[in-house]
C-alpha cells in the first residue's frame, strides 16, 4: 500500500509546474485552482471506478493506454500554450486558464486510472485521494510562491514546457519502464 501512495506523490509533481503557471496569470485566482482541484478530485475517483471495471477487459497492455494518453497531453499541454498566444487580452487570459485546468484534471484522471492498473489487485481508493491532494498541495505551494516577488521573473512559458515535458515523460516511462 505504501508504494502506490509514493507513486501518487511524484506523478503529482507537475501539478507544481500548473501551479506557477496559474500563479503568474495576474486575473487568476487562487478560487480557480480550489475550483479546478474540485473538479480534479471527482475526475480521480471517476477515473479509480473505471479503472476497477474495466481492468479485466482492456484487450492490450495497460501501460500501452497510459503511457499513449500521457505523451498526448504533454504535448497538448506545450502546444495549447502557443495556440492561446494567438488570442488576445482578456479571451487569453480565460482560455489558458480554461485549458490548464482541463489538463492538469484530465492527466490527473489519467493518473489515477494508470497508478490503479498498475498497482491491481492492491488498489484502493486512497489513490484517487492521494492524487487529488498531491496535486491540489503541490499547485497551491506554487501558486503562492509565484504571488511572492520571488518567481516573477520566470517567463510563464517555461512552465508550461516544463509541465508538458513531465507529462511526456511519465507516457514515455508507462511506456519502457
Amino acid at each position: 500500500m505504501f508504494a502506490p501512495l509514493i507513486a501518487c506523490l511524484i506523478v503529482s509533481v507537475d501539478a507544481f509546474f500548473i501551479g506557477l503557471s496559474l500563479g503568474m496569470q495576474k486575473r487568476c485566482r487562487f478560487a480557480y485552482l480550489a475550483v479546478t482541484n474540485t473538479f480534479l478530485f471527482i475526475l480521480c475517483l471517476l477515473g479509480y471506478f473505471l479503472a476497477v471495471q474495466f481492468y479485466e477487459a482492456i484487450p492490450v497492455e495497460p501501460d500501452l493506454i497510459v503511457g499513449l494518453a500521457f505523451i498526448a497531453l504533454g504535448l497538448w499541454t506545450i502546444f495549447s500554450y502557443f495556440i492561446s498566444k494567438r488570442l488576445k487580452g482578456a479571451e487569453r487570459q480565460r482560455t489558458i486558464i480554461l485549458l490548464i485546468g482541463m489538463v492538469m484534471s484530465v492527466e490527473a484522471m489519467l493518473i489515477t486510472i494508470g497508478l490503479v492498473l498498475i498497482f491491481t489487485p492492491d488498489s484502493t481508493v486512497m489513490i484517487p485521494v492521494a492524487v487529488a491532494m498531491a496535486h491540489f498541495c503541490y499547485s497551491a505551494m506554487a501558486f503562492r510562491l509565484a504571488r511572492s516577488n520571488r518567481l516573477q521573473k520566470i517567463p510563464a512559458v517555461l512552465s508550461h514546457i516544463i509541465s508538458g515535458f513531465a507529462l511526456i515523460a511519465y507516457g514515455f516511462m508507462a511506456l519502457f519502464i
